[in-house]
């Protein structure tokens, strides 16, 4: 048990704060300093993402051609962020933070978006929402989670330890792409560390490094205020194309404060897809966008749970049917503002590993992400290179948990690995999760073990078998 601190977590008379008391900080081995110090790392971590989303979203179009303003969008994704990470921390009592997921935008985007209006597009990821609430009341959605076997759960969390540890190489320029066909990714640019952004993010990893095997609490907190700062200075000294940075170009902001855009507040149309772009292609739409989600979200949840030690020997969560729910509210409140859907976010592991062990590290994290839609600015300031060191040292200590899985039985290390491997290579959570249920049911059919499989495993299959299969599905059915 970890070591506490009793001025933060008892009350006058030696007993505990109704504050300890509601989100079990105590009984979890936690401390109000710890929850608060994980809350505020998890929002530097991913403020990035309220910077991206609107980005990614605001260049495209829709099938009339409009496109939404990022001022607004900015808005919207901030707002929608804060009150679904307040609402995980309130109601589901978990280090979990929302915000709009990189693996279902773009499916808003390049999937829905070029067949129906924007209004329509977000219409089907606030149906996408409803659908996954559903599951989660009526139990489904936690038995299809219990069905996955342990083994299978831990592999989930190192593959999302894998995972987002590429995403904070990639950002950084650690690892890029090859020059030539053969080489999917190499180091930084064509074989080559090049660029000030690049020694930012090894500034910051060596920082992290060394104060976190020392112990220092914030570590990467510090890590990434070093790194921040140090950015801020060399591109005022230096000549650095701002394309370099990324989304963010680090630079004292000229205000501070900035007015919040409202304007695509409940824009939504929930039905409309399915007139405007048919049945068919808006049920397509509508399928990729709930799989996305929900085992995007799956696999975050037992991941960061997992490593946050809050799972039992069964690999179950405390409270998943309260998380499961608010999930999926975060999907139906992002799109019916327009910040897209809302889901569980890997970078909340980051905020894990500083001690963050329930739901009061949430409200942190949500309550600062609330106030980006009067501070926008500030969520300008923050580099990726400078987040990015966080997630490469948060994969490193999920990817402790491999030591937990048998690798002599391959029956378990087979689809372990593809599990994995397969997040990282795909870019995916939900591919990651699908090669791994559905090579564990070949291999235990092959091994005439079929009765002693849960019958959900089956059913899953099946529907990942639809989900690998669904390009030439579209084709056969003429919406590619």
């Amino acid at each position: 048990m970890t070591k506490l601190d009793p001025a933060t977590t008892v009350g006058s008379g030696g007993r505990r704060s109704r504050l300890d008391t509601f989100f079990s900080i105590t009984m979890r081995g936690s401390t109000i300093t710890r929850e608060i110090r994980g809350g505020i790392t998890t929002f530097v971590a991913m403020a990035y993402l309220i910077v991206l989303i609107p980005l990614i979203i605001g260049d495209a179009q829709d099938v009339t051609g409009a496109t939404l303003d990022p001022a607004q969008l900015s808005t919207m994704v901030a707002l929608s962020a804060g009150l679904t990470t307040v609402l995980m921390g309130v109601v589901g009592n978990a280090p979990l933070a929302m915000a709009a997921g990189l693996g279902v935008t773009p499916i808003v985007v390049f999937q829905a978006a070029p067949f129906m209006t924007w209004p329509q597009a977000m219409g089907l990821v606030v149906l996408e929402g409803v659908i996954i609430v559903v599951l989660a009341l009526t139990g489904v959605r936690q038995l299809i989670m219990d069905a996955i076997p342990r083994v299978l759960k831990q592999a989930i969390g190192v593959g999302i330890g894998a995972f987002i540890a590429l995403i904070g190489l990639v950002d950084a320029g650690f690892v890029g792409y090859g020059d030539n066909a053969s080489t999917a990714v190499t180091l930084g640019i064509f074989g080559k560390l090049a660029g000030w952004p690049v020694l930012v993010f090894c500034v910051g990893l060596v920082v992290m490094m060394v104060l976190f095997v020392r112990r220092v609490p914030g570590a990467m907190l510090i890590g990434i205020f070093v790194a921040t700062n140090l950015a801020i200075v060399l591109n005022s000294v230096v000549d650095i194309d701002p394309r370099a940075w990324g989304p963010v170009v680090p630079s004292v902001p000229d205000s501070i404060v900035a007015t919040p855009r409202f304007d695509l507040l409940f824009e939504v149309d929930v039905f409309g897809g399915f007139a405007r772009a048919g049945v068919v292609t808006a049920s397509v739409v509508l399928f990729t966008l709930v799989l996305s989600g929900f085992f995007d979200a799956m696999g975050t949840i037992l991941g960061v749970g997992e490593e946050a030690g809050l799972v039992d020997k069964q690999g179950r969560l405390p409270g998943l049917s309260r998380i499961l729910t608010v999930d999926g509210i975060g999907a139906i409140l992002g799109g019916a503002i327009n910040g897209s859907a809302n889901t569980a976010v890997v970078e909340s592991a980051a905020g894990v590993a500083e001690g963050a062990r329930t739901g009061l590290a949430s409200v942190v994290t949500g309550g600062l992400l609330t106030s980006l839609i009067f501070f926008t600015p500030l969520a300008g300031v923050v580099p990726v290179g400078a987040a990015a060191p966080a997630l490469v040292l948060v994969g490193a200590l999920m990817m402790t948990h491999v030591r937990k899985i048998d690798w002599e039985d391959t029956e378990i290390a087979i689809p372990a690995f593809l599990t994995i491997v397969l997040m990282p290579f795909t870019y995916s959570i939900t591919v990651g999760v699908a090669a791994g249920v559905l090579s564990y049911t070949i291999i235990r059919l092959a091994k005439g073990k079929m009765r002693q499989t849960h019958w959900l495993l089956y059913v899953m299959s099946a529907v990942f078998v639809v989900y690998f299969a669904l390009h030439p599905i579209e084709e056969a059915l003429g919406i590619s």
